[in-house]
């Protein structure tokens, strides 16, 4: 197959089509429910009342605002692709927009632009009638995925139109992406990553919880954990694997909720009670502690190995000999080779996966199980 075939094989599996729509009918078809905004994604797309009010601004203007992206469903309804932040503005405005518990928002305040100096402190209430007739009849032009197009194309797009120029880490547009596709399993993750031997052991700034960091270093433990060494070496980057393998988890529907919780759960609470917060951190042999931050390759390393050994350890046995193998995982050249500035992702993890299984291998509770 050369270029120009697979351009018109992949063509064909994503189509689109173009509407233009007043404000007026795009805000009915919200408040009948004909239009998911993802209010759950407010939490993550962050818009300041300046930005907001610059909208209404280029509203009052004439000024024409960017097409917004939607995917057609089954029922019918539309899925906001992007364009979230320029209508749930509009819908603010407007006094009509709720949050993820069906509780309308506080109508928006606006503030002075550097066109429009007497919009500051204007709301729907104030402002002139004529002007939110103007604002109403506004046309909007709506890009359509209809529904017959292939659900993975319709979330790579979703995600290259909202990574272009976007500030929000990596992990804050996949977690946009799991809850377009599975909101449970975006659920399930989230309290998973509110675990509290979890969140002891990695100890994170408060800026990276913010930025989801949390959530990104559990989707690697599960990810990693049921990958094989051939699908993370055909991958060349470490963001677009992860993003394709959470995709994976969430289509999946023989996923194991139940086992992969009680795996995470067990490792670590076993790492808690062994090292605590100096778990991924780096140990140095001369003053016998751990110094410094948290160490990604740390992580992979431990919890790769203990997860893929996780019924050989028990919490009432080898504590201490958690913590001995952590501290001896230092002195491992085969760990030590393959980590720091000079290792990437592709160096690292295909040397440190089948080491680190081999590594935390149990003999002792092997033979207790025996006996």
């Amino acid at each position: 197959m050369n270029l120009k075939q697979e351009v018109a094989e992949k063509s064909k599996e994503i189509y689109t089509d173009s509407y233009s729509i007043s404000l007026g009918e795009i805000m009915s078809m919200y408040k009948e429910g004909e239009l998911n905004i993802h209010p759950d994604f407010q939490r993550v797309f962050r818009w300041t009342d300046l930005q907001r009010s610059k909208l209404i601004e280029s509203l009052l203007l004439g000024i024409p605002i960017p097409s917004i992206f939607v995917s057609q469903e089954e029922n019918g309804k539309w899925d906001i692709v992007d364009g979230l932040q320029r209508l749930s503005t509009i819908f603010q405005f407007f006094g009509i927009l709720k949050d993820e518990n069906g509780i309308l928002i506080p109508n928006l305040v606006l503030q002075k632009t550097k066109i429009l100096s007497l919009l500051e402190r204007e709301t729907i209430e104030t402002i002139d009638p004529s002007l939110v007739l103007d604002i109403k009849r506004s046309k909007l032009n709506v890009q359509i995925v209809q529904r017959k197009s292939d659900d993975k194309l319709r979330y790579e797009l979703f995600q290259r139109l909202n990574s272009l120029g976007s500030r929000l880490t990596d992990q804050e547009l996949r977690n946009c992406l799991i809850l377009m596709m599975n909101k449970p399993f975006y659920i399930w993750l989230f309290e998973l990553s509110k675990d509290q031997n979890f969140l002891d052991a990695v100890s994170l700034s408060d800026k990276q919880i913010e930025e989801q960091y949390n959530m990104e270093l559990v989707l690697r433990f599960l990810i990693f954990k049921n990958s094989n060494l051939d699908e993370i070496k055909s991958s060349n980057d470490i963001a677009e694997f992860l993003n394709e393998k959470t995709q994976e988890m969430c289509l999946n529907e023989t996923f194991n909720y139940e086992t992969e919780k009680s795996s995470f759960l067990k490792v670590f609470k076993l790492i808690n009670l062994a090292l605590q917060d100096s778990t991924f951190k780096k140990y140095y042999t001369n003053s016998e502690s751990f110094k410094g931050k948290f160490m990604i390759s740390s992580f992979e390393a431990i919890t790769i190995g203990l997860a893929k050994n996780i019924n050989s350890w028990d919490e009432s046995y080898d504590i201490e000999k958690l913590k001995q193998k952590i501290i001896t995982l230092w002195s491992q050249t085969q760990f030590t080779n393959n980590i720091g500035a000079g290792a990437n992702f592709y160096d690292r993890i295909p040397k440190i996966m089948p080491f680190s299984e081999e590594y935390f291998k149990n003999e002792d509770q092997d033979r207790r199980t025996i006996n």
